[in-house]
C-alpha cells in the first residue's frame, strides 16, 4: 500500500513569528474562512506553502491596501472565480484549436473557406411558369 503524499507543514507559532502577527490573528483568519490550514493527527494546525501564499495576499490587502476582513473575503472569492473562468476560457480555446485542426485536415469547398458557420448548398427548384389558357 502506497503512502499518500503530504506537503510540508509549518506550525502556527513559526508562521506567526515569521510574519510578525499574533497566533490569535491566524486563528481569526481561520474562523473567518480566509485560511484553511490542514491538521495533524494531534489536531495541530499545519500551514502549507499554499496557505502561506494565501496569507501573504491577505496581509498585503490588510496592511498595504487597508481592506477589512469582509473585503478580503470578497476579493479572495473573486480571485478564485476568475481563476475558474480563465481555466474555462483556456479549455474553450483548446477546443476551438482542435476543431480548426480537424477542419484543416479535410479539403474545404470554396464557399466554406471564409465562412464562420458551415455553408450548405441547397438547390432550389426553379418556379414553374403557368400559362394562361
Amino acid at each position: 500500500m502506497a503512502k499518500a503524499k503530504s506537503k510540508a507543514g509549518y506550525m502556527i507559532s513559526a508562521i506567526a513569528e515569521q510574519y510578525g502577527i499574533h497566533p490569535q490573528t491566524l486563528r481569526l483568519y481561520e474562523r473567518e474562512g480566509l485560511l484553511k490550514p490542514s491538521r495533524s493527527e494531534g489536531n495541530t494546525r499545519l500551514y502549507t506553502p499554499d496557505d502561506l501564499e494565501r496569507l501573504e495576499v491577505i496581509l498585503h490587502l490588510i496592511r498595504d491596501l487597508g481592506v477589512n476582513l469582509a473585503g478580503v473575503e470578497i476579493i479572495l472569492n473573486m480571485r478564485a472565480k476568475m481563476s475558474e473562468m480563465q481555466a474555462q476560457i483556456q479549455e474553450f480555446v483548446a477546443t476551438l484549436n482542435r476543431e480548426l485542426v480537424s477542419r484543416s485536415a479535410r479539403p474545404a469547398l470554396a464557399d466554406e473557406r471564409n465562412s464562420l458557420i458551415p455553408v450548405v448548398n441547397v438547390r432550389v427548384p426553379a418556379p414553374s411558369v403557368r400559362r394562361k389558357t
